[in-house]
């Protein structure tokens, strides 16, 4: 005979079948209302079924409904849609229009006024420059800076290239000089970014006045002779134009058409389709002006609107990769709807060497 199962092992062990056909837990496993069901459950070896208990019902008190509080209106209002360039447009048209009438009034009319607007230009732009490089704890010696960025476009009309050069130069130790007189630290940041300053904007900007020189002697008085025009007066007139076409064929294009950006790190709103579009609307332009008024051939008019176009593109690229490494999105906000002064010089400043040599040489073919 086998030995029987202690009564430990079947407590310890309890047969799933007799659980689940309902068998009587043992007394010990559960807990009883009172000590009558507890003594019932011992003597007789059954466990009684003890209803669950009824839970209190209690009804849920309304709340009445709190006041519906108005709508602000700034959720109502939807806001303005910007345009696809990020800009103003019929600010940034008004204020280029405005610019390039009063440029090329002066032009027409008393070419020593345009110099001055030339100069005084050149000091916005040097402003603009130096102080967005003061974010980051660059101080550049502004007195020079100033000085040479007036001197610069009057003395390349006054004295021609040699003028230029002789007012760059001493602009540059002018900056030099002045910041060594200065005990206060970063004399070489602050040297270098002077010296940067000066070639970006009023070097390259005397370019403009050297083609306003051309090959006739300075004129400190009014124009008002229109037959017998200077043609530097209308090279500049012709240069100013292909720059407006490269921005304004190149925008249109570009917000038509544009779905291949040139540069997403620097200027992720300029595309393939846009640069096509500046070149296609420069060179018609370019051909029609230097056929019409300057009797050029119209090669001529080629050649020049495809090396502005380049340079006006490569200057938007300049002023965004320096615009992106000092952190600003514009070096000012001074013109409604173009930003600073420089949004609009960067293209010119570039294209104004390339237009200044190509009508030197070409048009003397």
């Amino acid at each position: 005979m086998s030995d029987p199962q202690p009564a430990e092992a079947g407590r310890d062990e309890p047969d799933p079948a007799a659980e689940s056909a309902g068998s009587p837990l043992k007394p010990d496993d559960l807990q009883f209302p009172s000590r009558k069901s507890r003594r019932l459950a011992e003597t007789t070896g059954t466990i009684p079924t003890v209803p669950p208990p009824r839970r209190a019902y209690v009804p849920a008190v309304p709340t009445p409904p709190a006041p519906i509080a108005p709508i602000p209106a700034a959720a109502v209002e939807v806001p303005a849609r910007p345009s696809k360039a990020g800009r103003n447009l019929p600010a940034a048209i008004g204020v280029g229009l405005a610019l390039l009438v009063l440029v090329i009034g002066s032009l027409l009319l008393y070419p020593a006024a345009f110099i001055v607007l030339a100069a005084a230009f050149a000091c916005i732009g040097v402003w603009e420059v130096t102080r967005s490089i003061a974010r980051r704890g660059i101080v550049a010696p502004m007195p020079p800076i100033y000085i040479g960025a007036a001197a610069m476009p009057a003395a390349a009309y006054l004295a021609g290239a040699e003028g230029l050069l002789f007012a760059f130069v001493a602009s540059c130790a002018a900056v030099l000089l002045w910041r060594c007189l200065d005990s206060t630290p970063g004399a070489v940041h602050s040297i270098l970014a002077g010296i940067f300053a000066l070639t970006w904007i009023p070097f390259l900007l005397g370019f403009v006045s050297l083609m306003l020189r051309d090959s006739r002697a300075p004129t400190l008085g009014w124009t008002l002779e229109f037959s017998d025009i200077n043609p530097g007066v209308l090279q500049i007139v012709i240069t100013l134009l292909l720059v407006v076409a490269n921005d304004t064929f190149g925008y249109l294009v570009g917000v038509l058409f544009g779905k291949h950006p040139m540069a997403p790190k620097i200027s992720p709103k300029k595309s393939w389709e846009g640069f096509a579009g500046s070149v296609g609307g420069a060179v018609a332009v370019g051909i029609l002006a230097t056929v019409f008024l300057l009797q050029e051939n119209w090669w001529v008019g080629l050649v020049l609107a495809v090396g502005i176009v380049l340079a006006g593109t490569g200057g938007d690229f300049a002023e965004s990769m320096i615009k992106r490494e000092l952190g600003v999105k514009d070096m000012s906000n001074i013109l409604p709807g173009h930003g600073g002064m420089m949004d609009r010089l960067d293209s010119i400043l570039f294209s104004a060497p390339i237009a200044f040599m190509t009508f030197s040489v070409l048009g003397r073919i």
